[in-house]
């Protein structure tokens, strides 16, 4: 017979500035209050002194590219080729065709600019006597100091590799003293404190159930008198205040689609696409060196790599009534060394890189592509009575047996394998509506192309709600709901996640869902099992 797990509340209810809201994501970390009016955002990385004579390494900020190799640039040219000649046969807002500043022309303009000096001496490298730094100040250590820079967090999972602190117990060590770090001198809490407090995790859509168990213990041992995890996308369900839809979030270097209903992802919907807007940087800089690009950028270069993504943020949208060539300006400012200023010109680059999300043969310059689907449960040693023990030994209803009977077919087929192009790669568009086509109903189905929400930075391009429109109205299968609002919407709060987090946490219900240290220690993993607001 399963254990019976009591959950006795406090009698006095936790006020939600003793609530911690932590959103970690593969660039910046947020933390903060429940209480609080935004969180604090940090890099999401750490800088530790090397010992002499030990290994090197530095996890870059961009997705570093692969060895030029012949075929694969025919094949990004191909597609560049094609991308050009969709935009060139698209019309502007009023009817007119759209016109393009023949690439030679803004090519011979920017291989003739000089940079100007707008002042000698820049900003300084940050002088640092500790052996660890953290957060923004990693970006600004000098190089040349003997530094090794951990990014805990990639592709929206943990950040493991065979290199100098890529074990789990390293990463998560790394997690812990970002955490710690962010918590004790941004929002000046002693850690000592903490027994006063509990924590909510927000975890990625698709998640390692090992993982978890990991998380759970992390803050526990950092702490907090208790704490539960919760998905980002059912976070930003309640962030944007909807109560179904299908959520597409674009992080830094991933972007993750699922169906919520009802504060539950169903987890045959989800997909995780291993692109991002650091990706679109790296496609946006080559599609800008093919146009004569004067600059050229250091791959090494933390300040380079930003200086990079600003560009696209400023510059890149998918406004096809901008057409023609258009300056751009951009400042060098590295420590030590004297300021430059160039002004360039541009076209349709900067509608090409972002549009390779709908056209990820444009990412092959950042490596093979490889999507993820949340993967069958296979059991925990130290969960005796998990979901396959009472699957087996349980008396259920016949309609109850059917459902576990499909679902184990589904397990056992690969998790209902998404279908990709050649290569692998699977365009946005595509991910959103094989999602939804996962959903078990064709009401639910008309609910979720009703409601797309748009999150995360990778996605803040002008025009891209239109686009994505256009695109999924010629291809859905079942017409939405026809209520008079647009089927996409964009979630405007960058800390929509963090905040839908803080609103959860703090409900009545959410009651139900803290893990206490002492449960921990008892009963292990099958509290995520039982308690978890999400299918285990």
């Amino acid at each position: 017979m399963s254990t019976v797990i009591e959950h006795v509340e406090e009698p006095v209810q936790m006020q939600t500035q003793n609530i911690i809201i932590i959103h970690p994501g593969s660039l910046y970390v947020k933390i903060g209050r429940a209480s609080d009016l935004n969180p604090c955002t940090e890099l999401h990385a750490v800088a530790r002194k090397r010992l002499p004579g030990g290994l090197v390494h530095r996890d870059p900020i961009l997705p570093p590219l692969i060895p030029k190799l012949k075929d694969l640039e025919a094949e990004r040219d191909a597609c560049r080729l094609q991308v050009s000649h969709t935009l060139g046969s698209c019309l502007m807002s009023n009817n007119q065709r759209r016109y393009v500043t023949p690439p030679q022309q803004i090519s011979a303009f920017n291989k003739r600019v000089i940079p100007e000096v707008v002042a000698e001496i820049g900003a300084s490298w940050v002088k640092s006597e500790e052996n660890v730094v953290f957060g923004d100040s990693v970006l600004h250590l000098n190089p040349a100091l003997d530094f090794n820079v951990h990014f805990p967090m990639k592709r929206g999972d943990l950040n493991r590799h065979s290199g100098v602190g890529g074990s789990l117990t390293g990463v998560l060590a790394d997690l812990q003293a970002i955490w710690s770090w962010v918590i004790s001198v941004r929002l000046g809490i002693p850690l000592q404190d903490l027994k006063n407090y509990r924590a909510v995790l927000v975890i990625p859509d698709i998640y390692n159930r090992q993982y978890l168990k990991e998380y759970v213990t992390l803050l526990l041992d950092m702490g907090f008198s208790s704490c539960f995890l919760l998905q980002d996308h059912v976070a930003a369900t309640f962030g944007c205040g909807v109560g179904t839809a299908c959520v597409v979030d674009c992080g830094h270097s991933k972007t993750s689609v699922s169906c919520v209903e009802d504060g539950i992802s169903h987890p045959a919907t989800r997909v995780r696409l291993p692109y991002g807007g650091g990706d679109i940087t790296q496609c946006f800089y080559w599609l800008l060196k093919k146009c004569g690009f004067p600059y050229q950028a250091d791959p090494d270069s933390f300040h380079d790599n930003m200086l990079l993504d600003k560009l696209k943020q400023d510059a890149c949208h998918i406004e096809l009534d901008i057409c023609g060539c258009k300056e751009l300006t951009f400042t060098v400012n590295k420590p030590d060394s004297p300021v430059y200023k160039y002004t360039i010109q541009s076209g349709d680059e900067a509608i090409i890189a972002p549009l390779s999300l709908f056209y990820p043969e444009l990412l092959i310059l950042t490596g093979p592509k490889q999507i993820s689907t949340q993967g069958a449960n296979t059991g925990d040693s130290t969960d005796p009575h998990d979901a396959d023990y009472l699957r087996e030994t349980g008396r259920k209803k016949e309609c109850e047996v059917e459902a576990d009977e499909e679902l184990a077919e589904v397990e056992a087929s690969g998790s209902g394998e998404f279908c990709t192009n050649e290569g692998g790669l699977l365009p946005l568009d595509q991910a959103i509506l094989q999602s939804i086509q996962k959903c078990g109903s064709d009401d639910l189905k008309r609910k979720m192309y009703s409601s797309i929400l748009l999150i995360g930075g990778g996605l803040k391009f002008k025009g891209i709600i239109s686009w994505l429109e256009k695109r999924l109205s010629q291809q859905i299968p079942i017409p939405p709901k026809d209520d008079g609002e647009r089927s996409v919407m964009e979630g405007k709060d960058a800390a929509a996640v963090w905040k839908g987090a803080a609103i959860l946490a703090c409900l009545e219900s959410a009651g139900e869902l803290w893990i206490s240290k002492d449960e921990w220690l008892r009963f292990g993993i099958k509290l995520i099992r039982e308690r978890g607001p999400f299918l285990w």
